[in-house]
């Protein structure tokens, strides 16, 4: 199972790809391709000879519907209009609110070092601005996007909490290409710049998965930015990437164009969730590769890969801030013992497990952790 979860980019490491021995590879992939063509076989859908899936879903299947436990986010998502600068694969999701949140994606010049010209940074901006609560800025896993935040994102809203949803540099939908690295360093300087620009004081700082390394790594770094931290199944004592930091360009870049192929992507799929059924495989995994499609998204996790990653742990103890730290308690991703570790190596920390949830809570329980977050800013 470690192996396998290496292979999908999903190991402590936050990135694993060629690590994993050549014939532990191919057994997943007949392993995941497997249950796909048996999803085929009972009419759910299919995999093209391009690489790329179509619903077949008969009449007789009409019915099936999204399983998720409140998933409908509470606001009515029509038929949105999308930005140009996303994929156009988007009109093709099924979610309503994927389809909700991607309509509210826009980007925002945000000026750095790292290039002369302004970044143009993906997010989604709150609705509501309420100068008595901080405002919440939410940070996604790896290799993902503000999209990951779709069913917690408009639960917080609606508890009249400014909210903002992030895509870290190199990842999500902003403009990445030109860059000359997207590194932790580059990450933290891109999020700081962002955070002085539009929000401007101190925040509550969400971070799932590696989204809560790079929550640590900033909050270390610019303790004046943030007034609490929230971590979510966060990825705080891996090693950076490893071994992988050395690879030839050559086979990181076949380690980066693995990670979007559709059936490691499905396979990602079933191992982060805890109860997820066939009739939302698909869609869900197409909502969590959309931002491999972007233009410059291959040399951007490279990039991130050979630059050695997140190594937060020493740091781990120095965080004053009161912590929230949130876990699905059916995480089979990272270790089990790490909550706990936590809990313990942060000053000011309270752990709260979910039930009926894996490695990524706020999709698989999102008004359980809303309610947290919501909370915890009010406290």
């Amino acid at each position: 199972m470690e192996q396998a979860r290496s292979a999908i980019g999903l190991s402590s490491s936050a990135f694993a790809v060629g690590s994993t021995r050549e014939a532990d590879l191919r057994c997943m992939l007949r392993h995941s391709r497997a249950k796909l063509m048996h999803a085929k076989s009972i009419g759910i859908f299919m995999v093209k000879g391009d690489g790329q899936m179509k619903h077949v879903v008969p009449a007789v299947r009409a019915t099936a519907t999204f399983d998720y436990k409140n998933a409908a986010a509470p606001i009515d998502a029509g038929n949105p209009t999308f930005p140009s600068f996303l994929p156009p694969q988007v009109q093709h999701l099924q979610d309503s609110a994927a389809r909700a949140i991607a309509s509210r994606i826009r980007r925002l010049p945000v000026q750095t070092s790292l290039t002369s010209n302004p970044i143009m940074t993906s997010c989604v901006k709150p609705r509501v601005i309420n100068k008595d609560l901080p405002p919440v800025l939410l940070l996604h896993g790896f290799d993902s996007s503000c999209l990951e935040w779709k069913n917690a994102y408009p639960r917080i809203e609606k508890a009249n909490i400014e909210c903002w949803a992030f895509d870290i540099l190199g990842w999500g939908f902003s403009y990445s290409e030109n860059l000359s690295s997207v590194g932790v360093a580059a990450k933290r300087e891109h999020l700081y710049e962002f955070w002085r620009s539009y929000i401007n004081r101190p925040m509550v700082l969400v971070g799932a998965s590696l989204g809560g390394a790079a929550a640590i790594d900033f909050t270390l770094a610019h303790p004046e930015a943030v007034s609490k931290l929230v971590l979510v199944n966060a990825q705080g004592y891996a090693k950076g990437t490893g071994r992988k930091a050395n690879f030839p360009k050559f086979m990181a870049y076949a380690g980066v164009f693995l990670l979007k192929n559709v059936l490691l992507r499905t396979y990602a799929s079933l191992l982060i969730h805890h109860n997820i059924s066939w009739a939302t495989l698909l869609d869900q995994t197409n909502v969590g590769r959309l931002h491999c499609l972007m233009p410059g998204w291959a040399k951007a996790s490279v990039d991130f890969m050979l630059s050695g990653g997140y190594n937060v742990a020493s740091g781990i103890c120095k965080i004053s801030k009161d912590t929230l730290v949130i876990w699905g308690e059916e995480d089979r991703i990272i270790s089990k013992d790490v909550p706990q570790r936590l809990k313990e190596d942060l000053p000011h920390a309270r752990l709260v497990f979910i039930s009926n949830s894996g490695h990524l809570p706020h999709l698989e329980e999102p008004e359980a952790v809303a309610t947290l977050i919501s909370e915890f800013c009010r406290t």
